[in-house]
């Protein structure tokens, strides 16, 4: 997409002269990083700076530990640019792009409990642990009626908070959980899916029409010519999948 003029579209983008994204290093499919001093890396922090190259601006990296902290930082003006799953909620202060990745929410439990399917976890008395202001924190607020939710401060905190408190139910990205259930043997994951999480960019609404235009048309190029698919390959990234083109 060619926009009138890029150096408009630089300002309202990268208005230090600096591109700074907002990084989510709770989601290990987007980004992580090997200690708290090392910087991060991942399919987002590859994306970050190919977007600030055609912008001809440098990067600075606003880490969070949770999808929450990095949505606030964006709708604060902290960050200019982030990386979240789409949701109404968030809606009200983020202009989302369209989808560039897709990847699964899933249910984990311990390995004797009689809970075998989705449909089982919404019953009276089931408690479930949830990432406080995750995508499927909020999804699940939505559509559970009748569990009880406990959220944990990020998402690394979820299983061990679920372990400690002895609750039913653990959900998570399904990568997230798979990484926790070798710390604590014992668990197992549900036979399906609850949800599809489509992850997307995103910036404040008050950025305007065109800073969105430009990002959404940006996001649909990367997906097109494979630049998605190469980073998911080079970090090594499984069950992840490049979202469909967006109409």
């Amino acid at each position: 997409m060619v926009m009138k003029d890029t150096t408009e579209i630089r300002k309202l983008l990268a208005p230090t002269g600096k591109l700074r994204a907002s990084i989510n290093i709770g989601n290990r499919v987007l980004a992580r990083r090997d200690t708290p001093a090392s910087d991060p890396y991942g399919v987002s922090i590859d994306i970050a700076w190919a977007l600030a190259e055609r912008l001809g601006v440098g990067v600075e990296f606003v880490v969070r530990d949770s999808a929450g902290q990095s949505v606030d930082a964006v709708a604060n003006g902290k960050a200019d640019v982030g990386f979240f799953a789409i949701d109404p909620k968030r809606g009200e202060s983020i202009a989302f792009t369209g989808a560039y990745l897709l990847i699964e929410g899933w249910y984990a439990v311990k390995q004797d409990s009689p809970v075998h399917t989705v449909e089982q976890v919404d019953r009276p008395g089931m408690r479930v642990a949830v990432g406080l202001g995750s995508a499927y924190d909020l999804f699940l607020s939505r559509e559970l009626k009748h569990a009880e939710i406990v959220r944990a401060p990020h998402p690394k905190a979820v299983t061990p908070l679920f372990v400690e408190q002895h609750l039913d139910v653990v959900a998570g990205v399904k990568q997230q959980l798979e990484m926790d259930m070798r710390c604590y043997p014992g668990l197992r994951l549900l036979p399906e899916r609850f949800m599809v999480i489509r992850q997307a960019m995103g910036l404040a609404r008050s950025r305007g029409d065109e800073a969105d235009a430009y990002l959404s048309a940006f996001v649909e190029e990367i997906k097109a010519n494979s630049f998605i698919e190469q980073a998911l390959i080079r970090h090594d990234i499984q069950g992840a999948t490049v979202a469909p083109p967006e109409a």
